[in-house]
């Protein structure tokens, strides 16, 4: 049961490092918002747009298990896919990797929400496109 994965490198950037050329704990939930942007981009969509249609999509959870550092001067790759999607909540997973070694693997819950009110809204009804591409990525 294979889940379309999104795939988006870079190399790591001495600012994201301590002293010792390590990546700092906090720098990988950004590396997280940078595969969760691009897998909605390869989806075909802009969360800009959503947020220009008056919706926004808070982080609820998040969950990361650092199992070896990055450090300064590796690629590293940050893999992204969803693993579950109810129409408003949708939880993305995340695996990190520098060449075949997996540094960190995670996941992040998001519920989209009115930005006035800030109620959860039904995205089958806002966006049907986005909520049918959510549910073809659940599918493969």
């Amino acid at each position: 049961m294979s889940k379309k994965i999104c795939k988006v490198s870079f190399p790591v950037r001495y600012a994201e490092t301590d002293q010792m050329g390590v990546v700092y704990h906090a720098n990988y939930v950004i590396w997280c918002e940078i595969g969760r942007t691009s897998l909605i981009e390869d989806m075909g969509f802009h969360y800009a747009d959503m947020e220009r249609e008056g919706v926004l999509s808070p982080v609820t959870n998040i969950s990361l298990s650092y199992l070896k550092p990055a450090k300064y001067g590796q690629d590293v790759r940050v893999e992204t896919m969803v693993k579950s999607y109810n129409g408003v909540r949708v939880t993305y997973g995340y695996e990190i990797y520098a060449g075949d070694d997996c540094l960190v693997t995670g996941e992040s819950e998001h519920v989209c929400v009115d930005a006035k009110s800030f109620r959860p809204i039904q995205m089958k009804k806002r966006f049907p496109e986005w909520d049918k591409a959510y549910k073809e990525r659940l599918a493969q």
